[in-house]
């Protein structure tokens, strides 16, 4: 975000102009929620304190009861900010627990996105007092203590509406930060979504936007071949993983889905499923069989699979085909004594769906998400699919994959982050 606004400037709209309009764009959205009533804006000594002094104006002029309270001198704000705080005809207090009186809403403007250290201070215990009041808090960029680029809480509280600017951060859609931000609305302050073709960036909010145009569609020359064969290893006892896993494959467009099973297990996945094709596996040499079959196109294993020496001799098998290869849950903890061995396999496209215990088990658990998915799939060469309620899909930017992989396009819309 340093960058866009750096090149919004060279456009020719000042750095002056955008923080007029993200603090009017704040007291827009907040006059959209609210009646008027007493408000006390707390501003912190950078950008995003200017931010609230111009949110204080706007609201001002538009007849609220309006109060200002600064973290630190106010001779000492440099450039916009000071610009800012300049135009605010108001009195500015002391930035402390005691501002919070007679406040019915509560704008924080203390830190933005850019925060690098955790909240203290009279800060942290203003916040911390006005959360325990159950004031309604309105961020500005993201809750002061939420860092933007990681979604860690470092002293932040929840807000009941966070108002960001032209595209949301890491911050606002990785746990802890997606609780504490509440609502968040996205504002583009006048900055050019072409200049996202000078940035190129690298991480995005899920959204089909992203990949619909690629998802393979039946077209009438085609039949059940053209539209690829799926091979699963079905486990016993844990047989439902499995099942689900094959209607799924089924159900998402293969053209043919085949579960192979021990023998034992046949009568259950056979009564069970009508379009999927059942195989036993009664000779040993039955599954390399299976994978000798060029037309089978894609490989699973892992649901209901059970650990040990078995399933990482099969997850060894597909990999070595070099066709694309989904290796998950127990075909991952297969692994986790050897997780190089699991690294040098990978030869063709392959995705690793791992939980975060399964995660630890095999990568570095050390970081932030985004930091650690990113690492894991550059040791391996695989997607990586760290399963959680906020899931992060990872691709290697640099690989060992046979077909290199293909970033998505960015599309022009608020729904992507970076």
């Amino acid at each position: 975000m340093g960058e866009v606004d750096r090149l919004t400037s060279a456009a020719g709209t000042s750095a002056t102009a955008l923080m007029e309009n993200a603090g009017s764009a704040v007291a827009r959205e907040i006059e959209r929620r609210w009646p008027a009533r007493p408000v006390i804006v707390l501003c912190g000594p950078g950008n995003n304190g200017g931010d609230g002094f111009v949110t204080a104006r706007w609201l001002a002029e538009a007849g609220w009861s309006v109060r200002v309270a600064l973290l630190g001198p106010r001779d000492r704000l440099t450039g916009e900010a000071r610009h800012h705080a300049e135009r605010w005809r108001g009195t500015v207090e002391p930035l402390a627990p005691a501002t919070l009186a007679g406040a019915e809403l509560v704008v924080d403007a203390i830190f933005g996105a850019g925060l690098s250290r955790a909240l203290e201070g009279s800060a942290k215990e203003t916040l911390a007092v006005a959360a325990r009041r159950g004031l309604p808090i309105v961020a500005i960029d993201v809750p002061s203590g939420l860092m933007g680029d990681t979604g860690e809480a470092l002293g932040a509280v929840a807000a009941v509406l966070t108002v960001t600017f032209f595209r949301k951060k890491p911050g606002h859609l990785l746990l802890p930060g997606r609780l504490l931000c509440g609502e968040v609305v996205v504002d583009n302050i006048g900055i050019a979504p072409s200049l996202l073709d000078q940035i190129v960036p690298d991480t995005f909010e899920n959204d089909p936007g992203l990949w619909i145009s690629d998802l393979p569609r039946p077209h009438d020359g085609g039949n059940k071949y053209t539209r690829g064969h799926a091979l699963i290893f079905g486990g016993y006892p844990m047989t439902g993983a499995a099942r689900m896993s094959a209607r799924a494959a089924a159900r998402t467009g293969a053209g043919l889905t085949t579960i192979a099973v021990p023998e034992i297990a046949l009568p259950i996945y056979a009564a069970a499923l009508t379009s999927i094709m059942v195989k036993p596996l009664v000779a040993p040499d039955d599954f390399d069989h299976l994978l000798g079959d060029r037309r089978v196109s894609a490989f699973l294993i892992g649901p209901g699979a059970g650990t040990g020496e078995e399933t990482r001799a099969k997850a060894l098998a597909m990999l070595k085909t070099g066709r694309p290869t989904l290796l998950d849950a127990d075909a991952l903890t297969s692994f986790h004594e050897n997780p190089s061995a699991l690294d040098q396999a990978i030869a063709g496209p392959c995705v690793l769906t791992p939980h975060e215990g399964e995660f630890r088990r095999l990568f570095d658990p050390s970081g932030d998400k985004l930091t650690r998915t990113r690492v894991a799939a550059r040791r391996c060469g695989a997607i990586i699919i760290l399963k959680g309620s906020d899931t992060v899909i990872t691709a290697p930017m640099v690989g060992r994959l046979s077909t290199p992989m293909r970033l998505p396009h960015w599309p022009p819309r608020d729904r992507a982050m970076f």
